[in-house]
């Protein structure tokens, strides 16, 4: 097994004022050659944005484009005609293939949205863009990880065109459970949304990432009350 910590503090950080955000890998302004990537995991920013501001219309290509909301109401329009609100609860994929513009900004005028912004290199280039939004409440688990993303159509949560698979779990102090990866040549990008917990030995807190691969499983505990995104990808 391998592994790699990536702790909340050494994120890189941006604040426009309308716009604060953390980048856990290189993006924008905030460059660190050792921290461009895990696997196919391009991008994973932790974004705030200010009551009634957002992203203006810009372009995007042969990426896929995955937005989690944690609170507030964020409001998607782009190119191919969609318009559309996604909140807490929500999972928003865009897959930009060979071209797409978007804009997403915050609904509300009385207070902050905050949501994941999460890049996944494709499997192939140039396909056709798509967009789909899905609400995971119906599929939620308390103490157990639940699936919310994965290569299959036919599967619960969304798809993209990756070998990858997102699990979301909200956890009580104490619980524990067994995570077997769906592809062994895969690598686990974990992201403690929540608390303090324990993976593969190694202890999280709020905000920090942590990558393993090499591995087939791994225990996972939570210390304190938590919430967790684990995102299993290709390390290639």
């Amino acid at each position: 097994m391998k592994t790699i910590l990536h702790q909340s503090e050494t994120r890189g950080h941006a604040n426009h004022g309308w716009l604060d955000s953390h980048h856990t890998f290189s993006f924008a302004n905030y460059y660190n050659p050792e921290r461009m990537h895990f696997g196919v995991l391009r991008v994973l920013n932790d974004d705030r944005v200010a009551p009634g501001r957002g992203f203006g219309t810009h372009p995007h290509d042969n990426m896929e484009i995955i937005s989690i909301p944690l609170e507030g109401d964020l409001e998607h329009k782009d190119s191919m005609g969609n318009k559309a609100v996604i909140k807490e609860g929500d999972v928003q994929v865009m897959s930009a293939g060979t071209g797409v513009f978007h804009s997403e900004y915050n609904k509300n005028t009385d207070k902050e949205v905050k949501f994941l912004q999460i890049w996944v290199f494709p499997n192939a280039k140039n396909l056709t863009p798509r967009y789909d939004q899905i609400s995971i409440r119906d599929v939620k688990k308390e103490n157990a990880f639940y699936q919310v993303l994965s290569p299959n159509k036919e599967d619960q949560g969304v798809w993209i065109h990756q070998n990858a698979w997102f699990h979301l779990g909200k956890f009580e102090a104490g619980k524990s459970e067994t995570y077997q990866l769906k592809d062994a040549n895969n690598g686990v990008y974990a992201f403690v949304l929540d608390g303090e917990v324990e993976i593969a030995g190694q202890k999280l807190n709020k905000r920090d990432g942590f990558g393993i691969w090499d591995t087939t499983n791994f225990q996972f505990k939570s210390i304190e009350n938590s919430r967790v995104l684990l995102m299993e990808i290709p390390m290639n």
